[in-house]
Order: C-alpha cells, then sequence, then structure tokens
C-alpha cells in the first residue's frame, strides 16, 4: 500500500499494490499493522457498502459528532464516483476546506478520511457501489450533515441536477448552525 497526504493534513489517498500473474491479480485492501505503523486509527467496526441506480446520485455530506466521531476508508468497488472531504476540525490549518478525488473500481485507490472530517460523493457512471469502512458504529443521534450546495464551502460537483435524499436536501447551511 502507497500512502499520499492529500492537502488536508491526516486524509489520504491509499494506493493498493496488485501482484499480477496469467489468472489475474491479488491486492492487499487492509492491514491493520501498516496503519498503526503510520499511526492512523486501526479500529474496524463496521464495513458497508452503498448501491447506487443513476450517473448524478450524489450522497453526502456526512459526519457523526463526538463521541461517535468515525474514521472512514473508501473504495469504490464498481463504477466510478467524484468524492468529497470537507475538514471541519475547528483546530486545523485547513478548517472548512474540502477536497475531491475520483475514484473507479479499475484504479484501486482508496481515500483514508479522519475523524472530523464530512465526506459526500457523486456518481459518475449508473450502477456504482462504494464501499466504507467505519471505525465507529452508526449512531443515529450523532449522524449529521452539511448541504451539497452550501455556498460556504462552495463545492463544485460534476453533475448539476443531482439525484439526492430528501434527508440530504434538508441539512442546515453552516453559516446558519452553531457550533
Amino acid at each position: 500500500m502507497k500512502f499520499v497526504e492529500t492537502s488536508l493534513k491526516g486524509s489520504y489517498i491509499i494506493e493498493l499494490e496488485k501482484l499480477e500473474d496469467e489468472r489475474g491479480f491479488f491486492t492487499r485492501m487492509w492491514d491493520e499493522e501498516i496503519f498503526q505503523n503510520k499511526e492512523l486509527n486501526s479500529r474496524l467496526v463496521q464495513i458497508s457498502l452503498s448501491s447506487n441506480k443513476k450517473k448524478g446520485t450524489l450522497r453526502g455530506m456526512h459526519f457523526q459528532e463526538k463521541p461517535f466521531e468515525e474514521t472512514k476508508i473508501v473504495r469504490c468497488v464498481k463504477g466510478k464516483i467524484f468524492d468529497v472531504i470537507i475538514d471541519l476540525r475547528s483546530n486545523s490549518k485547513t478548517h472548512k476546506k474540502w477536497i475531491s478525488v475520483e475514484l473507479n473500481s479499475n484504479d484501486l485507490k482508496m481515500i483514508y478520511i479522519p475523524e472530523g472530517f464530512a465526506h459526500g460523493f457523486q456518481t459518475l457512471e449508473d450502477n456504482t457501489e462504494v464501499m466504507y469502512q467505519m471505525s465507529n458504529w452508526f449512531s443515529p443521534e450523532h449522524a449529521k450533515g452539511i448541504r451539497w450546495n452550501d455556498q460556504e464551502f462552495n463545492i463544485t460537483w460534476p453533475i448539476n441536477e443531482p439525484i439526492i435524499s430528501k434527508k440530504d436536501q434538508s441539512h442546515e447551511l453552516q453559516n446558519t448552525r452553531r457550533e
């Protein structure tokens, strides 16, 4: 595994390494010892899969508040996504900054998202599937979101008219949220 830190400190693009032969390839997607040696959160309690029927589906921007903050490792296992993370850590030099990365089922890349970040994605192909590995249990009362089109962040989504849930459409705007 190759870890490339992004411009948002503590978040990484993880490039998986292939062992390839005439049968196909093998790659390691998780190794607790490697994560511990890099001083990254190595606790995994849940793995989830998001299936998305239509291109343009947008999910996010989601996070959990203390004490249920979570680290996520996200990989697109079918199709292609425009993946976005926002640094919500108030003590960070990149507080309220965001980055995007395109993930697809062919490139063997994942994104490591530390606690204190919001996460979301938009599908770039029909029938896209996204796998999440998470360090904490889902807690509905601690689950929060930022509206996908909040002008505080001005995220440039690739598809202008997303398919989005009523719940994700109803998140508060950042400048109206009490911190």
